[in-house]
């Protein structure tokens, strides 16, 4: 085969390959930071149920998530909760899309660098965006004393993916307004996730195709501010580890996973988090 053939094929190939992955090239890891958006004019539903255990008091939650493809670099989501049960814990996004808070959102992604590295192999970085509504149901203890406002959100995301590795690390914070004297806690978000894709799943549509992460996230809030003052003791940080995977079978998708605490250091106004999880389903159209 000569030069000029081979590398014909290679390309077609690789134009295949994308096309054919196309509807799932807005997923990646459960809870953290990732780069993918969706494809130009494409669709997705996503319904996840997350949910939060604590020492004493557990919170879970159903949220849905619209998500559209306005050029392959450039996407816009909105998410609303269903709230089944709270408990008094820290401040917590959970997942990076959708927060496991009665909030509505609307944000949007842009992938604003990538560079191809080989076929199948890039390297590129995405920033968001986004609007934060207050919902109805808020959660027991200070938190849910409080009068919500809404807010913005903004998080940034690099890392490099190809058939078979994953690596992406990303930062972002939430910032609210003041009502009335109060005000939510700010919160600074930070996460790292390792991917890998077994040989044997490093199949073409219309086979499974599966993942496996391990996935890190940390958060750390500021003192919520009630009647102007700041309030002792409800600041600090936690950070959460665990295993997590991804699985598509031509138009839906699954992905979940588990994470518990490895570093903790809130504030004594909340209680304790013992772990996370969360469940996703997906359908591409």
């Amino acid at each position: 085969m000569t030069g000029c053939l081979r590398t014909l094929v290679m390309s077609v190939a690789a134009a295949l390959l994308a096309a054919l992955s196309a509807v799932a090239s807005g997923h990646g890891p459960v809870f953290a930071l990732a780069t993918p958006t969706n494809v130009k004019g494409g669709w997705s539903l996503d319904l996840g149920t997350m949910g939060r255990v604590g020492s004493l008091d557990s919170g879970v939650m159903e949220r849905a998530m619209l998500t559209y493809g306005i050029t392959p670099d450039l996407q816009i989501s909105v998410s609303g909760p269903i709230i089944f049960s709270s408990a008094p814990l820290a401040p917590g996004r959970v997942t990076a899309m959708m927060p496991a808070t009665g909030d509505y959102e609307a944000i949007g992604a842009w992938r604003f660098q990538r560079r191809d590295i080989a076929v199948g192999s890039r390297d590129e970085t995405t920033a968001y965006a986004g609007i934060i509504l207050p919902g109805n149901q808020k959660p027991p203890g200070l938190l849910g004393q409080l009068p919500w406002a809404p807010g913005v959100l903004g998080m940034i995301v690099t890392g490099y993916a190809s058939r078979a590795n994953y690596v992406w690390a990303g930062v972002g914070g939430m910032h609210f307004h003041e009502s009335d004297g109060d005000r939510r806690p700010d919160m600074l978000m930070y996460s790292l996730v390792y991917g890998y894709r077994p040989e044997f799943l490093r199949k073409d549509y219309p086979h499974w195709d599966g993942r496996f992460f391990v996935e890190m996230n940390g958060e750390y809030s500021n003192r919520v501010l009630h009647d102007g003052v700041r309030v002792p003791g409800t600041n600090g940080g936690q950070v959460f580890l665990g295993p997590t995977t991804l699985w598509i079978y031509k138009k839906y998708g699954i992905e979940g996973g588990i994470q518990w605490p490895v570093f903790r250091n809130t504030g004594p106004r909340f209680e304790h988090e013992s772990y996370r999880f969360a469940i996703d389903l997906s359908y591409f159209f």
